[in-house]
């Protein structure tokens, strides 16, 4: 089934069957497999608008299944975890992962619900995987799915009609910036490496004449 079909498939189900199909779409989601969720989120606030689905309903069984989903996607990082210690427990770059993390991954896990939407399920798996802890993952991701559908679903419900165009600007604008945050993060690591490496100027003579 193509993109494109399956999306039709999914708001056709939403048309038919309510904020029930829409909370489905979003736990799904929310376990990795690739659906138009922020588009779903769009739809289902044009639809409330157009009373072609119950706008409260939708809200929350949307926003329950969309935390459902990210609890069990932390889950499969936790499930691999002894498995990602014994692989890169010994690397100075996961274990400064792991404390990076542990400093800012509130942010993270909050931006990722709603601003940087490709990167939630990548998230929610190190959250498991490094050990972060689960009360304090479940609080910064319902707060940034919360945020997700409020503001999303109000914006298809304020735009009504042209919420398909609106779509289409924010996932290029979504998609710009995971490329920026993708393009940074190699700069950094560039850096860091070029720095390691890097040998201060009069340290080999200094040496030789002790």
């Amino acid at each position: 089934m193509s993109e494109i079909s399956l999306t039709d498939w999914l708001l056709t189900g939403m048309l038919n069957y309510g904020a029930l199909t829409f909370g489905l779409a979003l736990l799904t989601g929310a376990i990795g497999v690739p659906l138009p969720s922020t588009l779903l989120v769009l739809a289902a606030g044009a639809f409330a608008r157009q009373s072609a689905m119950d706008g409260p309903t939708a809200a929350m069984l949307g926003f329950l299944g969309a935390v459902v989903g990210d609890s069990l996607s932390y889950g499969i990082g936790r499930v691999a975890r002894t498995w990602v210690q014994r692989h890169f427990i010994l690397s100075s770059a996961w274990r400064q992962a792991q404390v990076a993390f542990e400093r800012r991954g509130g942010l993270a896990i909050y931006l990722t619900r709603f601003l940087i939407t490709p990167l939630a399920f990548p998230t929610n798996l190190i959250a498991g995987s490094s050990g972060y802890t689960y009360w304090r993952f479940f609080l910064y991701a319902a707060t940034g799915e919360l945020t997700w559908i409020i503001l999303y679903g109000g914006l298809g419900y304020l735009f009504g009609a042209q919420w398909e165009m609106l779509s289409q600007l924010l996932s290029d604008f979504s998609g710009l910036l995971v490329g920026l945050i993708v393009l940074g993060a190699g700069f950094y690591v560039w850096l860091r490496r070029r720095k390691t490496i890097k040998v201060p100027v009069g340290t080999k003579h200094k040496t030789a004449t002790k």
